[in-house]
């Protein structure tokens, strides 16, 4: 089944619903959506940066939650390139099923080192997907002998970690207005014997292929801005059935203009790579505050347009109560409310 076939069928089967039913599962795992950007020879789809991109905005106008849901747990799978080669081949072929990772970015937890492994406990928030995932990842302050590890600037040592959803308890408390099917659950572990395997660090890149150059908080930055485009072109498609041609120019041109701008970027990165040339701080703030700004736009224009929907819009189970609520939900996102 190809996406057009399944569009409106996956909007109808959990419009509101707190979880994905089974059938979306099963087509997300049959389209292989959780590895768009693992390597071919890991069982993944190996897409290119522009190529991961379209897909991600086809997938969030199809349905914000199930775009969003494939874009943070496909984005932890992108930590195939980071992790430790036996554990890389452990979780994506030794296992034999399709792997989904997902988990927090935050550090709210601590692993004491225990000879060749980390005793990991602490609660984390907001792990995307959660009931989907065969494995969480995340970050913990390390400690040794009772003593908290500092880095040369004085600042806490932070490691992250993979570990198998048996050794997670998940806390479901996601409970917004919107995105409900993302599943973004808080997690809590408890005293877990984690091999030193398990570890791994953001900048330590044991794979070649071209997209794990680029650094993450770049690729987490455009990932997540064509989320906002494909729920907005959604809205857009809706809202022209009830406000006819012409009076959604503005929101349409900021759409257009958005799409442009990553794909842009998304261009001149892939030739960055092919050049080797390095992504300095400006380019990547660049990136950031241009990411910031479009979903400020297209956010202002979707306010705007909201008082003349009618009261379909706010009715609950309404398509277009449900693509708004979802839109705002995701704009909570720290990247794009942080300062």
């Amino acid at each position: 089944m190809t996406l057009v076939d399944n569009l409106y069928k996956l909007r109808k089967l959990h419009l509101g619903a707190d979880v994905f039913p089974q059938d979306v599962l099963d087509w997300i795992n049959n389209e292989n959506l959780w590895n768009l950007w693992v390597p071919k020879t890991y069982g993944g789809l190996e897409l290119s940066l522009t190529g991961g991109l379209s897909k991600l905005r086809e997938l969030a106008k199809i349905d914000a939650s199930l775009g969003w849901t494939i874009t943070l747990c496909s984005g932890a799978n992108y930590f195939i390139g980071n992790l430790q080669p036996s554990k890389a081949h452990e979780i994506f072929i030794k296992a034999g099923s399709a792997p989904c990772l997902g988990g927090s970015g935050g550090v709210f937890g601590r692993a004491e080192i225990v000879d060749d492994s980390y005793r990991i406990s602490g609660k984390w928030r907001y792990a995307t997907g959660a009931p989907y995932l065969t494995h969480f990842t995340l970050n913990a302050e390390i400690w040794e002998n009772g003593v908290q590890l500092l880095n040369d600037d004085g600042e806490p040592r932070v490691q992250s970690f993979v570990i198998p959803k048996e050794a997670v308890q998940v806390i479901e408390d996601w409970n917004t207005m919107g995105l409900k099917a993302t599943a973004t659950h808080s997690f809590a572990v408890h005293g877990y014997m984690a091999h030193e395997s398990c570890s791994f660090s953001y900048n330590d890149c044991h794979l070649p292929h071209s997209i794990f150059k680029i650094p993450f908080a770049l690729f987490a930055d455009l990932t997540l801005w064509i989320n906002y485009i494909g729920i907005a072109e959604h809205l857009l498609e809706e809202a022209g059935v009830v406000l006819g041609k012409g009076r959604l120019d503005t929101l349409e041109n900021a759409i257009l203009e958005s799409d442009r701008k990553i794909f842009l970027y998304a261009s001149e990165i892939e030739k960055r790579i092919q050049e080797n040339k390095a992504f300095d701080a400006d380019y990547v703030k660049e990136i950031h505050e241009g990411a910031v700004q479009s979903v400020k736009g297209i956010s202002r224009n979707i306010i705007e347009i909201y008082p003349s929907l009618g009261v379909k819009a706010s009715t609950k189970g309404h398509t277009l109560n449900q693509i708004f609520c979802d839109y705002f939900t995701a704009t909570q996102h720290h990247i794009f409310t942080r300062k």
